[in-house]
């Protein structure tokens, strides 16, 4: 991590302290964890439920502000990062890590108060690997980043069946393969036609490390088994047939794009349009394959 300051020219507004949390990812983090609240063979007091979902939210925006405290100089490098907070010198970085510390131990002391010990330690274990694992230790480090570090964004599932439960089962631990899975094609797909960016910040991303043949096959190979840890609930008798087909469904769409971007033969960034298509059809799949797993248990 650079030790350059970034002169803040004007006092941190609440927006600057909203976009630390990275709201965009926030959404499905959120979605994901109230799926696996819903999904738990619980019931579980409303007030309880939001409580559970809260403390999610509040985990997840604490990962994301500390790691743009950690990362400030590689967003400053980075074209779509650059008019965050701390790179554009609204913020500066003791503030970005006292509110992320803060918002962490928040989250994770409310969640042990109001839930249970077990979804709180899991909370716990998710900003950590973020932080810690992921955007300290293996982003600079690695091409594999994206693959190890992706766990951190599948914990919520979990995370939100222990809070409803106090326990982890089958269930949501297909959920978590399921995320972590899918992170490498997602992630990998946006860097295929964002590559300059990564290349510019020096982050040994795949496709900058072993070129876009490779990366696309990659997608293609995570993609495989991504789509049967989707499917896999309905079988095992987890789920009834409207998961087990719509998940299938969804995850078949899947593929052929991920089949797609393998076969594709694109190196201009400006025309990548299945690489296109697949990162923005990869969010819209996960939000489906885990309405999907409340929609089943709801109407079963």
């Amino acid at each position: 991590m650079a030790s350059k300051a970034y002169p803040v020219a004007n006092a941190a507004d609440w927006r600057d302290f909203l976009a630390l949390t990275k709201p965009r990812v926030l959404t499905l983090v959120v979605f994901t964890g109230l799926c696996g609240l819903l999904a738990a063979p619980a019931s579980i007091h409303p007030v309880l439920g939001f409580t559970a979902v809260l403390c999610i939210a509040l985990g997840a925006g604490a990962a994301g502000a500390l790691n743009q405290w950690y990362e400030a100089d590689l967003d400053a490098m980075m074209k779509r990062t650059a008019n965050r907070p701390l790179p554009a010198g609204r913020m500066d970085r003791q503030s970005a890590l006292h509110f992320g510390v803060g918002l962490g131990v928040f989250s994770v002391v409310l969640m042990g108060l109001a839930l249970n010990l077990l979804a709180a330690a899991i909370l716990a274990v998710s900003i950590l690997f973020y932080v810690v694992v992921y955007t300290v230790w293996l982003k600079r480090r690695t091409p594999q980043n994206i693959v190890i570090g992706g766990a951190a964004g599948a914990f919520p599932a979990l995370i939100g069946w222990a809070a409803a439960t106090g326990r982890v089962e089958t269930l949501p631990v297909l959920l978590f393969a399921l995320v972590f899975l899918w992170t490498p094609p997602h992630f990998w797909a946006l860097a295929l036609y964002i590559n300059s960016d990564y290349a510019r910040a020096g982050v040994p991303m795949l496709p900058a490390v072993v070129g876009q043949r490779a990366t696309r096959i990659q997608i293609l190979l995570y993609s495989v088994p991504m789509a049967v840890a989707a499917v896999m609930p309905w079988p095992l008798g987890l789920t009834g047939a409207l998961y087990g087909v719509g998940a299938a469904m969804l995850s078949g769409l899947f593929l052929l794009l991920a089949l797609r971007v393998g076969f594709s033969r694109e190196t201009e960034q400006a025309k990548m349009k299945p690489e296109r298509q697949l990162f923005a059809y990869s969010i819209l799949y996960l939000f489906l394959v885990f309405g999907l797993v409340v929609a089943d248990k709801v109407l079963a």
